[in-house]
């Protein structure tokens, strides 16, 4: 059969109203179990007893016991069925046993199908390493049928028939069993595959936030410091230089309009607008001298240079070595104020990116210490862009004073990549 025949039997109406019926007496049996091994007791009570008790002129049997033996019988082989589910193993061995005594005395009945019935039960539940002791029980019951029926058929057919209708219902319960697995075991993937698709978006989103927490950081972070080191100098000029004071404001306006220009633009790209995120790229090595030039607006005195092919480097590294130059920067103008001195500088070679920033700590004597420092987030950050490429963070005070940042970033998985293209 094709796929689009097999497309076609699934939608057809009466299919739809099998599968319906079929999940309606599962809901019903999930409720109300007893009643429906109830039910099915009586269907075999009536379909296969009954007409054993009322056709009396036909032979019901090899012998022809009284109507209270049949009665007994076909009670002893069917009253079973009601527990074949919860207790299965039971419930065979007492079908088992009535149907030995039933045949020992040569008698023969249609209730013999509880037989069959419970076979069926028991491959379906019980672990199939039990079910050795049964199955030698059933070649041993149909071995005796085949004997006390050798008068009406040949031992050898009335073995093949029996042990094929044995084969049957095992089968069956064997078929139902592994498409009851595979069931579970599909829910089962199911679930899992929800739960992992729930746990990739949480941490999708917990890395998106930590993305725009590091770039709120840097952005915010470093023209604050800016605008606080211009206010102040601009607060103490204004008395005897009030030009000084007014090109301060003026920076200070620069500073601010640049911030919020990179804050929308981290704000577009959360807002998923494409337009604003390509008009505002992210910035790189080329403009971290435009970011010094901020820095020595601010009062330090700020050195750059740089050595290899740092403007051919691969865009996120670019901007992984700018964020780091700023995140430096901006934590020494704090810590060490507007009277330091910072060299900055980038060396691209041998497969690798080395970005240092030195500051010479606070050139005024007179200066008060700076206030403990608390737990912030830069170094973390700086630490967290490094890593993506391989990279590592140290950052400590240098030996006469001041202190360095040094930053490591691992190029050669770019450079392999791009030697495969």
């Amino acid at each position: 059969m094709s796929p689009e025949d097999t497309d076609h039997l699934a939608a057809h109406p009466l299919v739809d109203r099998l599968a319906g019926l079929g999940q309606r007496l599962r809901r019903f049996d999930a409720r109300r179990p007893w009643l429906f091994d109830a039910a099915v007791v009586a269907a075999v009570l009536l379909v296969f007893c009954i007409p054993d008790l009322v056709r009396t002129d036909e032979p019901r049997a090899l012998h022809h016991p009284p109507l209270a033996a049949a009665v007994a019988l076909q009670l002893g082989l069917v009253l079973p069925l009601f527990w074949r589910r919860r207790a299965p193993t039971a419930a065979f061995y007492a079908i088992a046993a009535v149907f030995v005594l039933q045949w020992s005395l040569g008698v023969l009945l249609r209730a013999d199908v509880a037989l069959l019935i419970a076979i069926y039960s028991l491959v379906l539940r019980v672990h199939p390493a039990r079910l050795f002791w049964a199955g030698l029980t059933v070649a041993a019951a149909m071995a005796l049928v085949a004997w006390r029926a050798s008068a009406v058929v040949a031992p050898w057919d009335a073995l093949f028939f029996l042990y094929s209708a044995a084969t049957a219902a095992a089968a069956l319960g064997v078929a139902i069993r592994i498409r009851r697995a595979q069931l579970a075991a599909l829910r089962d993937r199911a679930l899992r595959l929800e739960i992992e698709r729930d746990q990739r978006s949480l941490l999708a989103a917990a890395t998106e936030r930590g993305r725009v927490a590091r770039e709120m950081h840097d952005i915010v972070g470093h023209s604050l410091s800016v605008i606080i080191s211009l206010a102040d100098g601009g607060a103490y000029a204004v008395g005897g230089n009030p030009q000084r004071g007014r090109e301060a404001l003026e920076l200070i306006g620069d500073t601010s309009r640049q911030a919020l220009a990179e804050l929308r633009r981290v704000l577009g790209v959360l807002r998923d607008e494409t337009e604003a995120a390509e008009l505002h790229p992210q910035p790189g090595v080329a403009e971290i001298n435009a970011l010094c030039e901020r820095i020595r607006v601010a009062g330090p005195d700020v050195v750059y240079r740089t050595a290899g092919n740092v403007d051919a480097l691969d865009p996120g590294v670019q901007l992984t070595a700018y964020r780091i130059v700023q995140e430096a920067l901006t934590n020494a103008l704090r810590y060490a104020g507007p009277h330091t001195a910072l060299d900055v500088g980038l060396t691209a070679t041998d497969g690798r990116l080395q970005i240092t920033v030195h500051d010479t700590g606070p050139q005024l004597p007179d200066r008060p210490p700076p206030p403990p420092a608390k737990p912030g987030h830069g170094l973390a950050g700086m630490r967290e862009r490094a890593a993506l490429y391989a990279g590592t963070v140290e950052a400590g005070p240098r030996p006469g004073g001041g202190w360095t940042v040094r930053a490591i970033l691992d190029l050669t998985p770019l450079a392999t990549l791009e030697g495969r293209k």
